[in-house]
């Protein structure tokens, strides 16, 4: 018997149990605090922060912001949830792809391999010049020079509105062979990742919703359960590997 294969979709509700702020608030809008350069605190929406004509209107509190969210990586740990994953990623044997649209690096902390960062990470840094990546744990100065080609040109590697996601073909790939669709603690409301469910059920796949509470693009899932990820994906994990 051919062992299924498996894609899982993580979003922000995963990590909001770890003290990781959700992209979103109820409201819609989230405000973040990033202190100005007299250590006063300053709110901006995240859409203020996240766009290519934001970094180049003002690249220090673009910068200056997710080196403040970089930094409090630190304060986080993976929850029970990011755990189950990983033991999903060392014990199934088929195909598995992980796909999270979050910045941390929780999953990697817990000990996940098989995992694409589509909206990028924050413990990397770009080249805006050459496209190469590269590990980066401190504050990211603007106009910090690339070591591959030289360039001024360093910037978070952070998916910006407007930006194409990393890893669409190999993503798209896996949806389309995948026996089983999963998305856990996400809104269904950011696309082209909330489109993920109805392209792998337009394959085959069967499909599945662990979720806080219902979201966007419930209706679109043959089953869904509600409750703290911390709960429900060590459940399904053990459920799966038994």
């Amino acid at each position: 018997m051919t062992t299924p294969s498996l894609v899982v979709l993580t979003g922000a509700g995963l990590s909001a149990e770890s003290g990781i702020p959700t992209f979103r608030s109820t409201a819609g809008v989230t405000y973040w605090d990033v202190r100005d350069r007299f250590g006063v605190p300053q709110s901006y929406t995240i859409e203020e922060v996240c766009t290519p004509d934001a970094l180049a209107r003002d690249p220090a509190l673009v910068h200056g912001f997710y080196d403040a969210r970089r930094a409090a990586l630190g304060d986080a740990a993976p929850n029970a949830a990011h755990h189950a994953l990983a033991r999903l990623d060392a014990a199934w044997p088929g195909d598995l792809l992980i796909v999270t649209q979050n910045v941390d690096d929780l999953h990697e902390r817990a000990g996940t391999r098989r995992l694409v960062h589509m909206h990028g990470a924050l413990r990397s840094a770009l080249c805006a010049v050459c496209d190469e990546r590269l590990d980066w744990q401190g504050d990211l100065p603007p106009h910090a020079a690339c070591p591959a080609c030289g360039a001024p040109a360093l910037r978070p590697d952070i998916v910006f509105f407007g930006e194409m996601p990393h890893a669409m073909d190999r993503i798209e790939a896996a949806l389309a062979g995948a026996d089983l669709f999963v998305s856990i603690g996400t809104s269904g409301a950011v696309y082209p990742a909330a489109g993920f469910v109805r392209l792998a059920r337009a394959h085959g796949a069967d499909t599945l919703e662990l979720n806080l509470e219902r979201s966007a693009g419930s209706d679109w899932f043959e089953q869904s359960r509600l409750g703290p990820a911390s709960v429900l994906v060590p459940q399904w994990v053990d459920s799966l590997l038994a």
